[in-house]
């Protein structure tokens, strides 16, 4: 069975290479066709993990590049269709909620090939987000969707979708990580800040809502760093955040803006750390296997389980509240969490069992 694997972005990577290192180890009972987008092209978003994870080199790359969301779905349908003229996949498989994603499975599904959504039914109901957008897309036009959650699942009952094309398999994002733990890499700021385990909080930010509201995140940087309680603050700023930071006046002998780290590199200091700020979704669901404090600057989540089940804990976007919040870590009134079902890292070859009886029926 040929499959086209679509990956585009930072957070693509990691899901795919599961499914990558899973068939290889069932003796390669699905022929994929890896198909680059080119969404993150630079070294630190894209060569970088494509090593680490051991990613074999991509057999077609679209280069996308940069540019408008429009943009890039725009240069996506034309560049993925002409694939496709060429030589058709038994199935398109697109990961996650990107751009990317959603542009190769509107192509894929408008040549006839059967979709299918890896870490489909998540939904945040928040329409001022583009992934929200790009979720319920895929979700609409797909043939077999592949979740993370029982909630997931039932959420596409609710749109009409049959029990049959559901699948509850687990997380492929949890797959890589508990295949690479071993293999988490020290990076150079520890030593260089002379970091020591459990006394220091990592932050991200990359949304619209935190970065582009200049105020409001000179006020969030104050708030964490005035609350700290001393500890280093480690920022591996997101290149358009990095761009935003230079124009604000912020400065705090405990905050380190540091360029963005590799996988391994990252989730070094992320599984070493005191606590983790953030408004990514797929951080908090690597914390919360790594029973790490997380604390999610968003008003929302799309993935409600880090906070029912996991460490994590969804406090807003007004700075205000990151105080009050940091008081609770330091007096050591944080909630312990456990892992949700299936975070087993077999999510993959699960996956790859189903498409094989697929291929069979």
């Amino acid at each position: 069975m040929k499959i086209d694997l679509i990956a585009g972005a930072r957070p693509n990577f990691v899901k795919i290479a599961a499914l990558i290192h899973a068939n290889l180890e069932m003796g390669e009972p699905v022929n994929f066709r890896l198909i680059h987008t080119g969404q993150h092209y630079d070294e630190g978003l894209s060569g970088s993990f494509f090593r680490q994870l051991e990613i074999p080199a991509p057999d077609i790359n679209l280069h996308s590049g940069s540019g408008t969301q429009a943009e890039q779905t725009a240069s996506l349908l034309i560049s993925y269709e002409k694939v496709l003229l060429k030589e058709k996949p038994d199935l398109c498989l697109v990961v996650g909620d990107v751009t990317s994603s959603m542009a190769c499975a509107i192509t894929a599904k408008k040549m006839q090939i059967k979709v299918a959504h890896v870490e489909a039914g998540i939904r945040s109901y928040d329409w001022c987000m583009p992934e929200e957008v790009n979720r319920v897309l895929i979700d609409s036009i797909a043939d077999y969707f592949f979740t993370t959650t029982l909630q997931a699942s039932k959420q596409l009952l609710t749109t009409g979708k049959n029990e049959t094309q559901i699948h509850f398999v687990g997380n492929t994002m949890i797959d890589t990580l508990l295949r690479f733990l071993p293999k988490f890499k020290k990076p150079t700021i520890w030593e260089e800040l002379k970091l020591q385990k459990k006394n220091y909080l990592i932050l991200t930010l990359h949304r619209p809502g935190n970065v582009d509201e200049k105020v409001r995140l000179k006020n969030a940087l104050t708030q964490i760093t005035g609350n700290s309680r001393g500890l280093p603050v480690i920022f591996p700023a997101h290149p358009r955040t990095a761009l935003v930071l230079k124009k604000l006046n912020v400065s705090a002998n405990n905050l380190h803006i540091i360029p963005p780290l590799s996988y391994l590199e990252f989730n070094y200091l992320v599984q070493q750390s005191k606590a983790v700020l953030t408004d990514s979704g797929g951080i908090t669901e690597e914390t919360t296997v790594m029973g790490i404090p997380c604390i999610t600057l968003r008003e929302n989540t799309e993935r409600p389980e880090t906070i029912e089940l996991g460490t994590n804990e969804l406090i807003g976007t007004n700075p205000a509240a990151i105080g009050p919040t940091l008081d609770r870590l330091f007096q050591k009134q944080w909630k312990k969490g456990r892992i949700p079902e299936l975070w087993d890292g077999k999510a993959s070859i699960r996956i790859l069992e189903i498409i094989s009886n697929l291929k069979n029926a």
